[in-house]
Formats: C-alpha cells, structure tokens, sequence
C-alpha cells in the first residue's frame, strides 16, 4: 500500500511515517517546504504523479492564537489545502483521511461530545477546521475525519516538554485547570490511523487516549512520573487570557470506534509514562 503523510515534520505526521514504515508500507511524509498545499497545481501534479493509495492529511495551519489575526493565511492552509489534497485524492480514487480536532466544538456543557454532533467552533482554527470537514464531505465517498485532541510526540513541542523545561529552573507554576480534555500520544494514534486506513469503515472518528483530566492535572502527574518537585497551582481560564478562546470542554466520546470494532486507544497515563520513557531513551519502545 502506498501512503502519501502530509505535516510529516509535525509531532502526528512522523509518527504516522515511522509506523507505516514499520508495517512495511510504502510512505512518503511531505511537509511544507516539500509541498505547499495552498499552490493547486502542485498539489494536484504531485498527487498525480505519485499516485498513492491513501492521503493521510496530519498538515495545518495550527497556532490558534496567531490564527485570530493571520486569517487569510490560517484559511489558505487548513481550508483550501484541504480542498486541494481532495480533489486530487478523488481524481486517482485514493482514500482520504483528514485529521480534525476538538476545536470544532464549543466546549460548552461536561459530557463527552459524541461524532454526530454539531460542531460549533468558537475560534477562528476551530471554524477552518470545520469548514475542512464539509468540504471532505462534499467532494469524497471514501473518507475518513479524526477529531483529536491534546497531542504529544517525540517530534515537535508540545505541552510534556514544555513542563519538563519550566521544571528546570521553576518551582511552581500556575497551570489551567478548568478545561478539561485527553492527553493523546500520537505514537498510540498513528497505529489506530494505520489500522483504520486498511479497512472500508468510513466517517467521522474521535480519537484520543483513554480518560479526561485538566491542564493542571496533566502537568502534576508529568511532573510526578519524572520525580520533579514542581507545586502546581490550577488556575481558571480567565486569569490566563489568550487571544484565541480555547474549550473548557474537550471531551470527546469514542463510541464511533467501538461500535466499528477499533480498539480504543490506551489511558493517557499509561500512554503518558510511555512517552517519557522514550522521551530518555529518543525513541518508543
């Protein structure tokens, strides 16, 4: 099988790669200054030429901040690039899968939101995303959009690395604890993404590591797995102010891939104690 890996040097992209390599198929990862997804016809020649089975799209424009302001081009790379990627996808019938995120919903209420609800973004990379979804909708038959949330991996920063560094010349730090989600390392996510690919059992998907806790509660135990002595003070969403409204309800139910006979992934601490294993050793075991 040939599998063409968009963002292959974001933190989901490699893993993807280094996965699919592993499992013997044939991978090619591209990032942006290998194809810029907001030229069409690049994106269509390349797709054409290369002609892969499946586009596992893990590409986007996701500073959700800067995005507030840089519009134009946060709507190029996440709306646009999408369409693209499709459209050529439907040209030589590859299967398309489109990484989404928990950004589409509103985070509004406690309960887990299910895959056939209505998004509601809030911010402006939660609406590019959603806007992205529809568009995957109406151009394919055959595709598949996974909603993922809070990603870690070895490639990239990401939150983990980013306590371990304050760790080291901090002794307490004040940390969001009123929004709640799944920590998800993308090492357990590209294997699900890898298995999905291999069947017919398309639509949309949430997927995330096993359990919900805080922002605070994620940095006490990184903190506790590592023997750091770091006081974690939770904080509200409100006396940390960022340009873009993040959601305090990042909850998100995985009934879609149990009902299609998908292992779900496993509980973000097991996952999490992984991570920092290999984040010693530079690499998973």
């Amino acid at each position: 099988m040939k599998i063409l890996v968009t963002g292959y040097t974001g933190q989901l992209g490699f893993d993807v790669v280094r996965e699919g390599v592993i499992r013997g198929f044939d991978m090619t990862g591209v990032g942006s200054k290998d194809l810029n997804l907001t030229a069409e016809q690049s994106v269509y020649q390349y797709v054409k030429e290369m002609k892969p089975d499946v586009i596992i799209h893990c590409a986007a424009y996701t500073a959700v901040d800067k995005a507030e302001e840089d519009q134009e081009n946060c709507w190029d790379i996440n709306v646009n690039g999408t369409r693209y990627l499709a459209d050529a996808a439907k040209e030589i019938k590859a299967k398309f899968m489109f990484i989404s995120t928990d950004y589409v919903f509103d985070g509004e209420g406690e309960s887990p939101f299910v895959e056939s609800d209505t998004p509601n973004p809030v911010g402006f990379y939660g609406k590019t995303k959603y806007e992205a979804e529809k568009v995957v909708q109406s151009l394919l038959l055959e595709w598949y959009i996974v909603r993922i949330s809070w990603v870690f991996g070895l490639n990239g920063n990401n939150f983990v690395k980013t306590m371990l560094r304050l760790a080291e010349t901090r002794g307490e730090l004040n940390v969001v604890g009123d929004q709640v989600g799944s920590p998800t390392n993308t090492f357990d996510l590209s294997r699900l993404l890898l298995d999905m690919i291999q069947t017919d059992r398309y639509g949309i998907y949430h997927a995330t590591n096993e359990g919900f806790c805080s922002w605070s509660d994620f940095a006490r135990e990184i903190f506790q797995l590592t023997g750091n002595e770091v006081k974690v003070n939770p904080i509200t969403t409100e006396e940390y102010p960022t340009r873009a409204v993040r959601p305090k309800n990042s909850r998100m139910s995985k009934e879609k891939l149990i009902e299609n006979g998908f292992k779900p992934l496993p509980g973000w601490k097991d996952s999490l104690e992984r991570f920092l294993n290999a984040l010693k050793k530079h690499e998973v075991k």
